[in-house]
C-alpha cells in the first residue's frame, strides 16, 4: 500500500504509524553504534513517503504543511534521527515546489525522480569556517566558471542524510562575483565524496557527515538559484524542526507515564503515579505538550490558509514556535527523567537517548538569540 494512493489524511496517518513501528527498536541499536538506519528509509520509500510534498502537477500529493508536521511528529516518536533527516527533504521539496525558485524544468526533473524512485535531497550549506548559514557567513566553497558549466570545490559540514542523498543543494561563492549561488549536484558526479565525520552524541543516526567536493564539474543550468542578499523570506517548512522535537518529547512522556503506572516499590501502596510529586510532574508534562501542540499547529494552519502577503509577515511567529516548542521539549524530557529516576540514565532506557537528541534542537535554525532579537522588534 502507498501513501500517495490513500484519499484521506487519517488513512495516511494510520499507514505511517504502522510503517514506523519497527523504527523504535532499531533506534537504540543505531544510536549505540552510530550507524545509519538505511532500513528506515527503505520502509519510507516503500510507501512513497518522500513524494508526499511534491506538487500534484509533478505526480506528488502536495500535502499541507499541517499534515507534513503531523507525519514528522509520528516518525520522531519512533526515531528522532530519522524524523529530522527526512524532514529536511520533505520541507525543501515542498518549499521549492510552492515557490518555483529554480529554472523551468530543473525542479520538474528532480520531482519526477522523487516520485518514481524515492530520490532524496538536502541542502549542504554549513561550513567549518562559517558555522550556521543563518549567521550570514559567506561560503568558502567556490564555484568557478568553466566551459559549459562550473567547477565546484569545498567542504560542507552537517550534511544530514549524506549516506543516501541523491542530490545535494550546495551553496557556493561565485568566483569573480560578489554573489552566492545554489548548485544542484548529483551524488554520482566525479569528485563528490562523503567524509564520515559525524561523531555527535545527539541524533547519532542522522548521518550528518561532511560533504567534500573536489573539482566537481556541473552543467551551467545546475546553478539553480542566485541567493539574494537581505532579509530572507519566512520559511514555514522549517517547522518540521519543532515538530520533530515535539515528537521526541511525546515519546519521553509516554515512557514516563508507562513507568509511573506500573512501578510499585514496596515502600508504598499502589504505583508511583499516585504520589503527589509524581502527579505534579505528569501534569506539567501534559501542560507543556498541549501548549506546544496548539502553538505549532495553529501557526501551521495559519500558514496553510494564508496568501503570500500574510506569509511574508510570519517570520517572527515561525521563529517563536521553534524556540518555544524546542525548549518545552527539553523540559518535558527532563521531567520524564525525574519521574523515572536513575534508571533513565541506563543505556537500556530510551530516555537517555531522548535527552541527548532533544538538545540538538537548540542548534537547528533559527537560533534562539536571533529569534528573541527579532521578537524585540529591534
Amino acid at each position: 500500500m502507498k501513501l500517495t494512493t490513500l484519499n484521506t489524511a487519517a488513512e495516511r496517518m494510520k499507514l505511517l504509524k504502522k510503517t514506523v513501528e519497527p523504527f523504535k527498536d532499531r533506534a537504540q541499536q543505531h544510536d549505540e553504534h552510530g550507524s545509519f538506519p538505511y532500513e528506515n528509509f527503505e520502509d519510507l520509500r516503500a510507501i512513497d513517503y518522500p513524494a508526499l510534498t511534491v506538487p500534484k502537477q509533478f505526480g506528488g500529493l502536495e500535502i499541507t504543511l499541517t499534515e507534513m508536521l503531523q507525519h514528522q511528529e509520528i516518525i520522531a516518536q519512533a526515531d528522532g534521527s530519522t524524523a529530522l533527516s527526512i524532514g529536511w527533504h520533505m520541507g525543501i521539496v515542498k518549499h521549492l515546489g510552492e515557490n518555483e525558485r529554480w529554472p523551468e524544468g530543473r525542479y520538474a526533473s528532480v520531482a519526477n525522480d522523487v516520485v518514481k524512485h524515492g530520490a532524496l535531497l538536502n541542502n549542504a550549506a554549513s561550513e567549518p569556517a562559517t558555522g550556521s548559514p543563518t549567521r550570514g557567513g559567506k561560503p568558502e566553497t567556490l564555484a568557478t566558471k568553466s566551459t559549459g558549466g562550473w567547477i565546484v570545490n569545498g567542504r560542507k559540514t552537517f550534511t544530514t542524510l549524506s549516506p543516501i542523498l541523491d542530490y545535494f543543494i550546495v551553496s557556493a561563492s561565485i568566483d569573480g562575483e560578489d554573489q552566492i549561488g545554489n548548485f544542484l549536484i548529483k551524488r554520482d558526479k566525479q569528485g563528490v565524496r562523503v567524509d564520515e565525520t559525524w561523531d555527535s552524541i545527539a541524533m547519532r543516526g542522522s548521518g550528518s557527515h561532511d560533504l567534500v567536493l573536489e573539482n566537481v564539474h556541473v552543467d551551467a543550468d545546475d546553478l539553480v538559484e542566485r541567493i539574494k542578499s537581505g532579509r530572507k523570506k519566512p520559511a514555514g517548512w522549517l517547522l518540521h524542526i519543532p515538530a520533530c522535537y515535539l515528537g521526541i518529547a511525546r515519546a519521553a512522556q509516554a515512557h514516563a507515564n508507562e513507568f509511573a503506572t506500573t512501578y510499585s516499590p514496596n515502600s508504598i501502596q499502589g504505583t508511583i503515579s499516585d504520589l503527589p510529586n509524581v502527579k505534579q510532574k505528569l501534569g506539567e508534562m501534559e501542560l507543556a505538550i498541549l501548549e506546544s501542540k496548539h502553538f505549532l499547529y495553529s501557526v501551521a494552519r495559519k500558514w496553510d490558509e494564508s496568501d503570500d502577503t500574510i506569509r511574508q509577515k510570519m517570520g517572527s511567529e515561525l521563529g517563536a514556535v521553534k524556540i518555544s516548542v524546542v525548549n518545552k521539549a527539553i523540559h518535558i524530557v527532563d521531567l520524564a527523567m525525574r519521574i523515572v529516576g536513575a534508571r533513565s540514565l541506563s543505556k537500556q532506557s530510551p530516555l537517555q537517548r531522548y535527552y541527548r537528541d532533544v538538545r540538538a534542537g537548540l542548534h537547528n535554525p533559527p537560533m534562539d538569540d536571533m529569534t528573541i532579537m527579532q521578537l524585540s522588534g529591534r
